[in-house]
């Protein structure tokens, strides 16, 4: 067993509120400055930059989650993770087809960067990737964990887009086996308000946005590592979240 740092919660280019110079080279390159060892890409409602910020994060010996954060129909943030990168991007076609297309306006938001390993635009998305799309937070669930990925709530410490904050509870359904808090301080109150919460995974991590959002290594999971492989380490790490 051995302690890996962690933080599953990151933003790329492609999202609209992230800075441009969120590529999957600095990100990888911040996250071991900040002493981390496993890092999931998570843009909102797409896994696009999945693909260049595996290469990323493998050639700076990172090992690479490849993720997105959902919004349902409520406006309710999920973390969607998932053990391959094949996974995820067959998620995110499935999602695609359950976007709501408000063309994107730059000027406001910013560009919606795809980017290639070597931090090269490949593309754009033309429609804005942060509003909310037509699944429910039920179907959002099922669908993540038909596909192969472990869901849950983003933020519930968040006014912003938090499950508790937009649902005044934490939901007994869907049944989560974990909860993603942004600031670890908050988790005792909120284990004393929201009972529920106790026998959940509790996930923390940074929903960075800037490079300097990036924390330095504080959250971390014990993980059986032998013998040693970057797969047998995320496959370790999904069996910890499930």
């Amino acid at each position: 067993m051995h302690r890996y740092y962690y933080d599953l919660h990151i933003h790329s280019c492609l999202s609209p509120c992230a800075d441009n110079d969120m590529t999957p080279n600095n990100i990888a390159g911040m996250a071991v400055l900040a002493g981390l060892n496993i890092v999931a890409l998570t843009d909102h409602n797409t896994c696009k930059n999945c693909p260049a910020f595996y290469e990323a994060a493998k050639k700076n010996g990172l090992i690479p989650v490849a993720g997105m954060e959902l919004t349902t129909a409520e406006d309710i943030h999920l973390v969607c993770l998932f053990p391959t990168l094949e996974e995820a991007m067959a998620f995110d076609e499935a999602v695609d087809a359950q976007r709501v297309r408000i063309e994107n306006r730059t000027d406001i938001f910013g560009e919606q960067w795809i980017m290639n390993a070597q931090d090269e635009p490949i593309g754009s998305d033309p429609f804005l990737l942060s509003n909310a799309t037509r699944l429910t937070i039920e179907q959002g669930t099922a669908l993540c964990r038909e596909m192969g990925g472990v869901c849950y709530p983003a933020h519930v410490d968040r006014e912003a887009n938090g499950v508790i904050a937009v649902l005044g509870v934490f939901p007994d359904e869907p049944v989560y086996g974990c909860a993603e808090f942004h600031d670890a301080e908050n988790e005792a109150e909120y284990l004393q308000m929201y009972p529920n919460l106790r026998d959940k995974v509790l996930v923390t991590s940074s929903d960075a946005h800037y490079l300097w959002d990036i924390r330095d290594k504080r959250a971390y999971f014990e993980l059986d590592d032998e013998p040693y492989s970057g797969d047998l380490v995320r496959s370790k790490l999904f069996e910890k979240l499930r």
